[in-house]
């Protein structure tokens, strides 16, 4: 489905859980809502329920995470969207029980959780500096370990607490490069924890439930509707609350060993404003 959609607000993984709750609180809001999903008929659920509740215009756009080429051809897609003014990377796994790999050969959580994110931030940086002021808001998680960049892949070693915490690291420290390559443009980029064992189908397999969805839903979209303080970017929120991530995060030399793996494995590079406007983007 393909909508003109000025100054709409693309939200991943939009289907179930925090993703679905904050599109529905978005809806009720008359706000133009670009839904990503990996369901066509959770889609077209989805949908219906968008315009019941009054979004403005819906799309709903299918693709699964665990495909490098599908997570392009979704970034192709979306610049194709007139104007986009938030991208909410919302999509992700928990901690799963065995290892598994994606089409492409990486482990499933690091391609699902953190590469998908910095392929469809850095492809669609271009659209949301041209959409300024626009907010990139990556949903991670208080649950952080290092990334040990000589087996990020954990073909050694496998633990399904280290491979998602470590996709959720590797989110933080993108959401602080994007925020330094994106400040000129008027593009803000900020990362939260939105509350802690929700009771969503990445939880309910392994813990019981302490948090209500709700205050998720609200920590996400405080970020998303709420006017930003000046300069209010690169930041990391537990809650509602500036927090500080792990150490190997603030470390510059590990988040540009994160980037030149990110673009050895997507082929695409996290470039700043200056940058693009060199190369005639």
């Amino acid at each position: 489905m393909h909508v003109d959609n000025p100054g709409a607000v693309v939200v991943t993984g939009a289907t179930d859980g925090v993703g679905r709750g904050l599109a529905m609180r978005l809806a009720a809001d008359g706000t133009d809502l670009i839904v990503h999903g990996r369901s066509a008929e959770k889609g077209r659920e989805l949908v219906a329920e968008l315009r019941a509740a009054g979004a403005g215009r819906v799309a709903y756009e299918l693709a699964d995470f665990a495909s490098l080429t599908e997570i392009s051809a979704l970034a192709d897609r979306l610049l194709g969207y007139e104007r986009i003014s938030v991208l909410v990377n919302n999509a992700g796994i928990g901690v799963e029980l065995e290892r598994q790999e994606s089409r492409d050969g990486h482990e499933l959580t690091f391609q699902v959780d953190y590469l998908a994110a910095y392929l469809l931030s850095c492809r669609l940086a271009p659209l949301l500096a041209a959409s300024a002021p626009a907010r990139i808001v990556n949903v991670t998680s208080a649950g952080q370990a290092p990334i040990d960049f000589d087996d990020v892949m954990l073909r050694r070693g496998w633990d399904g607490v280290q491979a998602y915490c470590q996709a959720k690291l590797a989110q933080i420290m993108l959401t602080i490069d994007l925020a330094e390559a994106l400040r000129p443009a008027g593009v803000s980029v900020n990362s939260l924890h939105p509350a802690s064992y929700m009771p969503t189908k990445i939880v309910t397999h392994l813990y019981t439930p302490r948090s209500p969805l709700a205050e998720g839903v609200e920590n996400v979209r405080r970020l998303v509707q709420d006017p930003l303080p000046p300069g209010e970017t690169g930041l990391y929120l537990n809650r509602d609350a500036v927090a500080e991530p792990l150490a190997q995060a603030l470390d510059p030399a590990a988040r540009a060993r994160l980037r030149e793996l990110s673009e050895r494995l997507t082929g695409v590079a996290l470039e700043g404003e200056d940058e693009r406007a060199g190369q005639g983007a």
